[in-house]
């Protein structure tokens, strides 16, 4: 079974086609991402609708400085009250590149990991541009489960995020990036996810990236590893139980 560990399903163009194929593709789990008021609520409609679906509730750094405090409290008070429809908080962090409003954007981030922690839930986090700032917060905080989605940090950071026994996604654009390529290289298997961040990150540098997509991610770290495409696919399905289980 191949696992998509991050996603935004509910912005796909054809949501019904893009779970079809994934199905056909071998994919049995998709980890759909909320990301502000809307999407939390259309994430946990498609994961009581599909049983590939799993949710994952939170608000994006952007999004999050568009809203009150009440605002997020709220959103927070929604999430809690749905904790046993989801299987993680996400997406949130901090984006450095889209706002320089710092103190803001790790006030809220700060909230939803205290939130992670209290449900037990794994946080999923987007870090651009500020991978050292949400590790060094991570760590403040005593986050003990969190995915690093699609990150971008240096080799020192990456092994900062092996130490705490943390784990990285690989999306699905790994097949070009050498970048990607080389967190494969650096980072045991033990924790490593895969990812396609649908509807973007194609693979092959086109539109509408899909779930079915995430074997490109699984195929590269075979081939990056030398080892068997049927023990990447074992050792990712662990590692998804070790995580979200």
């Amino acid at each position: 079974m191949y696992i998509d560990a991050h996603c935004h399903l509910d912005t796909c163009k054809d949501i019904e086609k893009a779970i079809d194929e994934a199905r056909e593709t071998g994919v049995g789990i998709i980890i759909a991402n909320g990301i502000d008021f809307k999407s939390n609520r259309e994430v946990l409609k498609l994961s009581e609708r599909y049983k590939e679906v799993k949710a994952a509730l939170g608000i994006y750094p952007i999004d999050g400085l568009k809203m009150s405090d009440t605002g997020i409290e709220e959103e927070i008070n929604f999430i809690r009250k749905n904790k046993d429809k989801i299987i993680a908080i996400g997406e949130v962090g901090i984006d450095l590149k889209e706002s320089n409003e710092i103190l803001e954007q790790e006030k809220n981030f700060i909230k939803f990991i205290k939130l992670a922690n209290e449900l037990g839930k794994p946080v999923i986090v987007h870090s651009r541009k500020a991978e050292e700032r949400c590790i060094n917060i991570l760590e403040k905080i005593m986050a003990k489960k969190v995915l690093m989605h699609c990150f971008s940090g240096n080799l020192k950071l990456i092994k900062k995020i092996v130490e705490n026994s943390w784990f990285l996604s690989v999306p699905t654009n790994v097949n070009y990036s050498a970048q990607f390529q080389r967190l494969v290289e650096e980072v045991p298997i033990e924790n490593l996810l895969c990812e396609t961040d649908s509807p973007f990150l194609h693979p092959e540098r086109m539109q509408d990236n899909t779930p079915k997509n995430v074997i490109f991610s699984y195929k590269k770290i075979a081939e990056i590893k030398k080892i068997k495409l049927k023990d990447v696919e074992v050792a990712i399905e662990e590692n998804y139980k070790n995580l979200f289980g």
